[in-house]
């Protein structure tokens, strides 16, 4: 092989390498203004729809903050050519997670996540992809993990094909994402509802009660961690203030997580006449806000979200009182300028997706993950077999 035809894979050096993988992952980004998304994109693209707006997801900042909260994690890039230029990256991480499915022989196991694939739409079709992935597998072996998981959209067919063709990884679970931007104005939350806010002690505690892990997927090990971490603005449970003693008791719980800072949502295909007619919604709101009319931000520019998670419910009340709990998030969000949408990625099985208010445009069914297992001699452990009833999907928000 020719000298600058040989790509090489190794572990990337952040203090030489952060300016260029910036730089890279801002060329990806820019390529999505055309029709496709850049080849290994693992969501990116979230939204296609026949009128030809799209919802797209955009990192920002740390290019590590995906994987960085995990002790294990790792940024590979690829090096092309005599110059040694970085034309791709990926990112991974290994950690504890329920199994879920049941009583398992072990409810935890060591599962690795693939994440942020980018290879520079000038170096596509090189095999950078291959080698970037196949290395990050390596890696993850060597750190003791029995599955691998990637998430992507249906519409990413080239993602699809890489890894489902390529790697023999298997379509596994299909989380939905609920969108809902944020008003000018807050959102009413009855007055036989109280909400309260839960200590990260408290919050613990209660789920553990609500996500058990022999019925629940991908609950991480760390979930104290997580709810005590400094971009969870808070777990808040949701009550009836005079219930009805002859019921069983009805509440509901979510936790709010902050990405503004790690990533930026936008809109991209709207026709001029939406973009004009949300532009005067928001103008009159500015003149005359004891209507309260329903504007919202200008989602034609980049945003910042809230994603919830954890949600839960219990009782014949838990969904009104959930649908309360999402009305306290988006005023809670109001008070962020950076935060456009609330938001949560969740199980269209899960009982509670039904409860959660959003809008069709900030939606999206298309997210598909798919798994791996990373020990073929182990064919005992297959987890590419439907859910069975029950089981519950957690979504981290740290990898969205």
């Amino acid at each position: 092989m020719e000298e600058w035809k040989v790509v090489r894979v190794r572990e990337a050096d952040m203090e030489k390498d952060l300016p260029a993988v910036e730089e890279l992952e801002h060329r990806c980004q820019v390529g999505l203004c055309g029709d496709t998304a850049p080849t290994g994109d693992d969501g990116v693209a979230k939204k296609k729809k026949e009128e030809g707006m799209s919802l797209c997801v955009e990192q920002i900042g740390d290019p590590l903050a995906r994987v960085r909260h995990t002790p294990e994690h790792v940024m590979l890039v690829a090096e092309f050519g005599e110059g040694k230029e970085i034309v791709g990256v990926i990112k991974a991480c290994v950690k504890m997670v329920s199994r879920g499915g049941g009583k398992q022989p072990k409810p935890y196991v060591k599962v690795a996540y693939l994440l942020g694939l980018r290879v520079s739409p000038s170096h596509r079709r090189l095999g950078i992809g291959t080698a970037l992935v196949r290395r990050a597998e390596e890696w993850c072996r060597a750190m003791g993990a029995a599955h691998a998981t990637m998430a992507t959209t249906t519409s990413n067919a080239a993602s699809l094909a890489l890894f489902t063709g390529r790697f023999g990884y298997a379509p596994f679970r299909r989380p939905e994402f609920l969108g809902r931007p944020v008003h000018a104005h807050g959102l009413h939350v009855p007055r036989g509802h109280q909400v309260f806010e839960l200590s990260p002690e408290m919050a613990a505690a209660a789920y553990a009660r609500q996500l058990p892990p022999q019925d629940t997927e991908f609950l991480p090990a760390d979930m104290p961690a997580l709810l005590a971490h400094k971009l969870t603005l808070g777990t808040f449970v949701a009550v009836e203030s005079n219930p009805d003693q002859s019921l069983p008791p009805s509440f509901a719980v979510l936790s709010i997580w902050d990405s503004t800072r790690s990533l930026r949502l936008r809109v991209r295909g709207a026709p001029a006449l939406l973009r004009a007619s949300l532009a005067a919604l928001r103008a009159l709101d500015r003149a005359a806000p004891w209507m309260r009319l329903p504007s919202i931000p200008d989602i034609f520019r980049p945003f910042g979200t809230y994603l919830l998670y954890g949600l839960r419910t219990s009782g014949p009340e838990g969904p009104a009182l959930l649908r309360s709990l999402c009305h306290h998030a988006h005023n809670v969000a109001r008070k962020n300028p950076a935060c456009a949408v609330v938001a949560v990625d969740i199980s269209p099985d899960d009982p509670a997706a039904a409860a959660v208010p959003r809008w069709r445009r900030f939606s999206c069914d298309e997210d598909v993950w798919c798994i791996k297992n990373l020990n073929p001699a182990d064919n005992a452990d297959d987890w590419t077999a439907p859910a069975p009833p029950g089981n519950l999907l957690f979504v981290d928000p740290r990898e969205f």
